[in-house]
């Protein structure tokens, strides 16, 4: 005798629930009224709730996302008939706990195509955020995240620099990290709890520069009509970073190295001293040791600050760093932005990895906001990213490098460009090419680019 048609449906249904209870990702599905009417066994483990207590309420009141329910993905789906697919949220279990979850919608239709509800799935996060924490701290001291070995063998000495005053000189490109570091050395340092000021002494005038380091005193010049303290005396107990200290004049390295000699001071218009109680840490793009031998930087300052060296390589010579960085500076502005994506297309893994960034990490840094500003998705493509790393530049570059082209001039050429990009104007230029504006005039100058 046949089994009858309501026999056979509750054969299928039983069958279908012991499919989707071995499935390890979570799975719900919801009516039209978006009330939930099943519910896997994983969905149960992962939002800590039982499909009894589940079956019937409103979905929001269960899943409890960051997106419900106002940018509800169930009903999006409902309304617009398309899927979404690994969308990143963060969810709230029952008991208070906040997860990360990958979920996915569609829609569910009866045999005759008429929509009778929508299904979501949803995958724990948890052990792949873990997994990638784990990864990420070891390549990630303080604020500095690289896996270049030259990088992290100074995160191993980067504890003992910082527990000595010892001067410390910083020298890398523009962009590479240098004020970064320079702050690691004071948050590790029995001078935590104290100010670290940076100055930037190729921004100034000599003049300003010393006011702005010593401070003056009220009617040392025109315009000082009361006291106003230095960085010196504003870093007490703390940090100085000296930044750009191959641009000062050698009028200003006479008056720093006596400085340096032994910590005091004279404020313009004193004529008294003061003793400092402050570390100094120096940083510059420039050869120090060279610009020594071509006679345009004393020697005995060089060899005052030099007491404890450090040199930053360019990012193009640590790209294996760029994958991290990447995900590191996402994390950085989904926190900012309040959005959710999740990283980027091989396409523009692949651009990044191949460009040779003269604005090196400060450069990186600036194409991934502008091309989280612009992405409304999860994942960063390219056509996300600013002009400048469209696939004609990419290709010009690499004709120049197949050439033997100097990356001096190629350096040149891409200046231009962002130049005449912005107008000429030097401010959106230097901000876009992850530089100061003083330093953006330098190379002007140096490589002789004219406006039209």
């Amino acid at each position: 005798m046949g089994k009858s048609k309501k026999e056979s449906k509750t054969q299928e249904y039983d069958f279908l629930k012991i499919i989707l209870d071995s499935i390890a990702d979570g799975v719900f599905t919801i009516d039209p009224e978006f009330r939930i009417t099943s519910m896997n066994k994983s969905a149960e483990k992962i939002l800590g709730i039982k499909r009894q207590e589940a079956i019937g309420k409103p979905c929001y009141t269960v899943l409890r996302a960051s997106i419900c329910p106002h940018k509800c993905a169930l009903r999006q789906t409902m309304e617009t008939g398309k899927e979404i697919v690994n969308l990143y949220i963060d969810c709230v279990t029952r008991s208070g706990k906040k997860i990360p979850l990958s979920i996915s919608t569609a829609l569910l239709r009866d045999k005759q195509g008429n929509v009778v509800g929508g299904v979501e799935t949803f995958r724990d996060l948890r052990p792949i955020e873990e997994l990638r924490k784990e990864i990420t701290a070891r390549y990630t001291f303080e604020d500095i995240v690289s896996k270049n070995h030259h990088l992290l063998r100074l995160f191993t000495i980067l504890p003992d620099i910082a527990e000595s005053n010892a001067t410390v000189l910083i020298q890398g490109p523009s962009g590479s990290g240098k004020e970064l570091v320079a702050r690691a050395i004071h948050n590790l340092s029995p001078r935590r709890s104290k100010p670290f000021l940076a100055i930037n002494c190729g921004a100034l005038p000599d003049t300003l520069l010393e006011s702005e380091l010593f401070g003056y005193m009220r009617g040392a010049f025109t315009g000082a009509d009361k006291n106003k303290p230095g960085k010196i005396a504003q870093a007490a107990g703390g940090t100085l970073l000296l930044d750009e200290v191959a641009e000062t004049s050698p009028a200003f390295q006479v008056k720093l190295l006596r400085f340096l000699e032994n910590y005091e001071y004279s404020p313009l218009g004193s004529t008294s001293t003061k003793k400092a109680d402050v570390r100094i840490v120096a940083a510059t793009n420039k050869d120090l040791k060279q610009l020594v031998n071509e006679g345009r930087f004393r020697e005995d300052l060089y060899y005052r600050l030099n007491v404890i060296s450090i040199t930053l390589p360019p990012l193009k010579e640590r790209k294996e760093d760029i994958p991290l960085l990447v995900e590191h500076f996402i994390d950085k502005f989904n926190a900012k932005m309040a959005k959710h994506i999740t990283g980027v297309s091989d396409e523009v893994l692949s651009i990044l990895m191949k460009y040779d960034f003269p604005g090196n990490i400060r450069e990186l840094e600036n194409i991934i906001e502008h091309a989280m500003i612009l992405c409304r998705g999860e994942r960063i493509e390219s056509a996300h990213l600013p002009d400048y790393l469209s696939q004609p530049i990419l290709t010009a570059q690499k004709n120049a490098n197949n050439t033997n082209k100097p990356l001096e001039n190629l350096e040149a050429e891409f200046i231009r460009k962002v130049l005449e990009k912005n107008d000429w104007n030097i401010r959106k230029s230097a901000e876009e090419l992850g530089m100061h504006r003083s330093t953006l005039w330098r190379k002007i100058q140096r490589f002789n680019i004219k406006k039209p």
